[in-house]
């Protein structure tokens, strides 16, 4: 009797080893399991060292918190808003505002309390510190600091696609641009059919001054250089963009010969005014013809972003139809 019993105690005690054993293996096997999804969740999403103008920074890993002032354009393009956006005063981007109205502003010199109060996760700043009340080493002792190159602040397809990568948004930025470039062939098999070869001239009017965009002016240099609108002969004559934008006398208007004059600013400009009662401007062709429009709004035309062109294709458009 005692050998049965002592025999079917071992035997259950092996039992139970082997039952032990085997759970212990698929324990592992489940772990190894969850290590290799954090692995690959790890890999997927991990911060990056990178260069920027101001030597490395490691970006971190899906940033919640971006200030990026003044490029705001580019991370919405993204599908990113921003923490802050870019303001003076009490102006900001107006182009901008159906998808940043609810968004706190941040002074454009980035006032270091300011930038504090944010607690960002990643600040983006242009490769010029003139115009920032703070200097590299006091934005990065706040948050990793990315400081583009002169490209990367000038030119927004090479700011796009560079924010893609770092922000983990290559495939939105790849789209975006591949949708611009749509736009821009549509719109000007558009207004080739509207125009013809009909010249366009734009003028931005505030502060009674008359500022005429030269060919390469912000948003006139899509116009002309992608849409193909032909460019008027004073526009040529003006030459290249200068950093500085001078106002071009009334006087000088008078040998404006543009097809189609486009006036950027508040209709109750002191500039239209005097427009209205002058007798060099209401000679000039466009004005005798009936073709001068008005925008009230000209933060898009003045900023050369991917939202920004868009939305100058899109007034354009609607202005010709």
């Amino acid at each position: 009797m005692y050998n049965y019993l002592s025999k079917n105690r071992l035997y259950a005690v092996l039992f139970i080893a082997i039952v032990l054993l085997l759970a212990a293996c698929g324990s592992d096997d489940n772990n190894d399991a969850t290590d290799n999804d954090s692995d690959s969740n790890t890999e997927e999403n991990t911060e990056q060292t990178v260069d920027s103008e101001m030597g490395e920074v490691t970006i971190p890993a899906n940033p919640e918190k971006i200030l990026a002032p003044y490029h705001e354009d580019t991370l919405l393009a993204l599908g990113i808003t921003p923490t802050a956006k870019w303001a003076i005063g009490e102006s900001v981007q107006n182009y901008l505002e159906e998808d940043l109205q609810d968004v706190e502003t941040i002074e454009w010199t980035m006032p270091l309390e300011q930038v504090l109060s944010y607690e960002p996760d990643l600040i983006i700043l242009e490769n010029s510190f003139d115009s920032y009340e703070g200097t590299y080493e006091d934005y990065s002792a706040i948050a990793p600091t990315y400081v583009m190159s002169q490209e990367e602040t000038s030119d927004w397809q090479v700011q796009l696609t560079r924010f893609g990568e770092l922000l983990g948004k290559e495939d939105e930025a790849e789209q975006a641009i591949a949708d611009y470039e749509t736009k821009v062939e549509e719109a000007n098999t558009e207004l080739e059919d509207i125009l013809e070869d009909e010249s366009v001239a734009f003028m931005w009017v505030v502060g009674g001054q008359y500022f005429l965009f030269e060919e390469n002016r912000h948003a006139a240099n899509m116009v002309y250089s992608e849409l193909g609108v032909e460019v008027p002969q004073l526009v040529k004559d003006l030459g290249e963009t200068e950093a500085t934008w001078d106002p071009i006398s009334l006087e000088k208007l008078s040998e404006l010969d543009a097809d189609h004059v486009v006036i950027l600013g508040l209709e109750d400009d002191e500039g239209i005014e005097t427009l209205n009662n002058s007798n060099v401007w209401q000679n000039t062709k466009a004005v005798q013809n009936d073709q001068v429009y008005h925008i009230q709004d000209q933060s898009n035309w003045t900023n050369s972003g991917i939202k920004a062109y868009e939305q100058t294709i899109d007034e354009l458009i609607n202005i010709f139809k």
